[in-house]
C-alpha cells in the first residue's frame, strides 16, 4: 500500500498561484497513475487532473485547462499541482489520489486517497 500526504494549500488572492504537493510513502509509487480531485463547499467531489505512471500522459478537467499543471517526480515520490490564475470558484479541499491507470483514475477508480489540503481563493 501507499500513503499520500498533501501540502501547499492556503489562502490566496484571485489571480494568484499555489503549488500543491503530494508525498507518497513507498517504493511502489511509480506503479500508479496519480490524480487530483477537489470538493467545494456544498458541491460533490470532482476530478481535476491526472497523470500516468511515467508522467508522459496527462488529462485535465475543462475548467482548469491552461491554468493548472500536474506533474510528478518519481525519484522524490511526489506529485504536484501547479495552480495559476486562481479564481474564487477554485476554492475547495484538494485531495491526491492513486490508481491503476490514467483511464481509471479519471472516472474515479481509486486505490488510495490523501486526506486533502484546503485552498481558499478570495475575490
Amino acid at each position: 500500500q501507499v500513503q499520500l500526504v498533501e501540502s501547499g494549500g492556503g489562502l490566496v488572492q484571485a489571480g494568484g498561484s499555489l503549488r500543491l504537493s503530494c508525498a507518497a510513502s513507498g517504493r511502489t509509487f511509480s506503479n500508479y497513475a496519480m490524480a487530483w480531485f477537489r470538493q467545494a463547499p456544498g458541491k460533490e467531489r470532482e476530478f481535476v487532473a491526472a497523470i500516468s505512471w511515467s508522467g508522459g500522459n496527462t488529462y485535465y478537467e475543462d475548467s482548469v485547462k491552461g491554468r493548472f499543471t500536474i506533474s510528478r517526480d518519481n525519484a522524490k515520490n511526489t506529485v504536484y499541482l501547479q495552480m495559476n490564475s486562481l479564481k474564487p470558484e477554485d476554492t475547495a479541499v484538494y485531495s491526491c489520489a492513486a490508481g491503476p491507470s490514467l483511464t481509471q483514475v479519471r472516472i474515479g477508480v481509486i486505490g488510495y486517497w490523501g486526506k486533502g489540503t484546503l485552498v481558499t481563493v478570495s475575490s
